[in-house]
């Protein structure tokens, strides 16, 4: 069993940790731009890191709050928004992109935040479903990728 720490991104090297397993995601496997992949957001978000016991990165997730979650899900400052959650390919199926969520919605509680909003890859609703995410609105393209918009809420 792979043993997998989840912790927000606390200084440079981190950070660096998170843009990096982005990068084999996004743009290495999934062919995303990299002046897409990486925007303004990135420098006031929390980002979250999923590290392996010998500290290797396995997986990354970003929570934007305030007015820039609000310009992701429609105006709505007290909806998070949840993105950029890239799992390594050798650490899928393992729980990492479970352990992201669920330390990204444990952040927006903290803030007082009342539903996580996020993008999802339509062939990724079966994992956000399994997390009580709900669909909702058409399916749009991102990045020339298929998605459609889900919410959860962080009541109770």
């Amino acid at each position: 069993m792979t043993v997998v720490t989840v912790r927000t991104a606390e200084d440079a090297d981190d950070l660096a940790a998170c843009f990096a397993v982005r990068k084999d995601v996004f743009v290495a496997e999934q062919q995303v731009p990299e002046d897409l992949e990486y925007d303004a957001y990135d420098a006031t978000a929390l980002h979250v890191l999923a590290v392996r016991a010998d500290g290797v990165p396995l997986g990354t997730g970003r929570l934007l709050t305030g007015a820039a979650a609000a310009a992701k899900n429609g105006g709505d400052a007290s909806v998070g928004a949840l993105g950029r959650l890239a799992v390594a390919r050798a650490a899928r199926g393992l729980g990492v992109g479970a352990a992201l969520v669920h330390a990204i919605e444990d952040a927006a509680r903290t803030r007082g935040l009342t539903a996580v909003d996020l993008h999802a890859q339509t062939h990724a609703l079966g994992f956000y479903e399994r997390l009580g995410y709900a669909a909702y609105g058409p399916e749009f393209p991102d990045a020339g990728i298929p998605h459609r918009a889900m919410r959860k809420s962080l009541a109770g």
